[in-house]
């Protein structure tokens, strides 16, 4: 039982065998969804991917809401996704809404389910967050050492040698990275980061660039260029400003260019930075809305 990953699908008539009863020996996830909707579907993709990784740890139950009614009736569910944990027979947690796979992993943590290379991992992002890198590195190459097969671990690294300027070494680790985490939501980010430094290379420079657009305020390709040179180096707001501005100034500019990277770099910070992405999400909606 140790190594079978637990996934069922549960209704009234097996919920207490399946559920309450299991939940005495380990914790039991219940998802009250519905297959047609892409936030359930996502976050039962999630929650399997995670009752996978840590086989026999915990019991994941998915609950379809069209088809059982007394059961969001007798645990009083009103909106799907609804995530309930079960442990020793009552339920400990409750959340309504999709979770995302770092808010389920958080979720696991704080019932004792985790993996040391994740734990060590985090602790290495907020040494790293808090300008102490070296350290940081290390801690991720022990890591990786732990558990070669973390690949959140190599996409951590990857973005600590993208913030650092070893460009090489980011682009090396990346090719490395299995094709599915590089078409996941982290790895589209590394990917944005990595296009974008490799673009602002092909540009006339931050500095010339910048005096263009001081003596010619409508020089839009300027601005555009400009605003590549900011993002690869991680000045957002900056880059964003610019783009804003040329769409004040030229709506069509190369096609919608300077929308779409708003949209861009918008999804490029979603998976490390959910609150900048919003907020250019927003001021992006209020322009076109406008």
């Amino acid at each position: 039982m140790a190594d079978e990953a637990l996934i069922i699908e549960v209704g009234e008539s097996g919920f207490d065998r399946y559920v309450i009863e299991n939940s005495h020996r380990a914790p039991v996830l219940v998802e009250f969804m519905a297959v047609w909707s892409g936030p359930c579907m996502a976050m039962a993709h999630s929650a399997e991917s995670l009752a996978k990784e840590f086989a026999g740890q915990f019991v994941f139950a998915r609950v379809d809401s069209d088809e059982q009614p007394e059961l969001l009736k007798q645990y009083e569910v009103e909106n799907v996704p609804t995530l309930l944990v079960f442990q020793q027979g009552e339920v400990s947690f409750r959340q309504q809404g999709q979770m995302e796979e770092e808010e389920l992993r958080v979720l696991l943590r704080g019932i004792g389910i985790y993996s040391q290379s994740d734990e060590l991992r985090q602790q290495a992002r907020a040494r790293h967050m808090a300008g102490e890198t070296g350290e940081a590195i290390v801690m991720m190459s022990q890591a990786i050492k732990m558990d070669p097969g973390n690949t959140r671990v190599a996409m951590d690294m990857v973005q600590i040698f993208i913030d650092i300027g070893e460009l090489e070494q980011a682009t090396g680790l990346f090719n490395k990275l299995p094709d599915r985490e590089k078409e996941s939501e982290m790895g589209k980010s590394l990917t944005g980061q990595l296009t974008f430094i490799g673009l602002a290379e092909k540009t006339d420079g931050e500095e010339a660039l910048i005096a263009r657009v001081e003596s010619n305020s409508r020089d839009n390709d300027a601005r555009f260029d400009l605003a590549v040179c900011l993002v690869a180096r991680h000045e957002y707001n900056g880059a964003v400003d610019h783009l804003f501005t040329i769409l004040s100034l030229q709506p069509d500019y190369r096609d919608g260019a300077a929308k779409e990277m708003i949209i861009t770099i918008t999804n490029m910070l979603a998976p490390n930075n959910a609150d900048m992405a919003t907020s250019y999400r927003q001021r992006l909606a209020n322009v076109v809305i406008g």
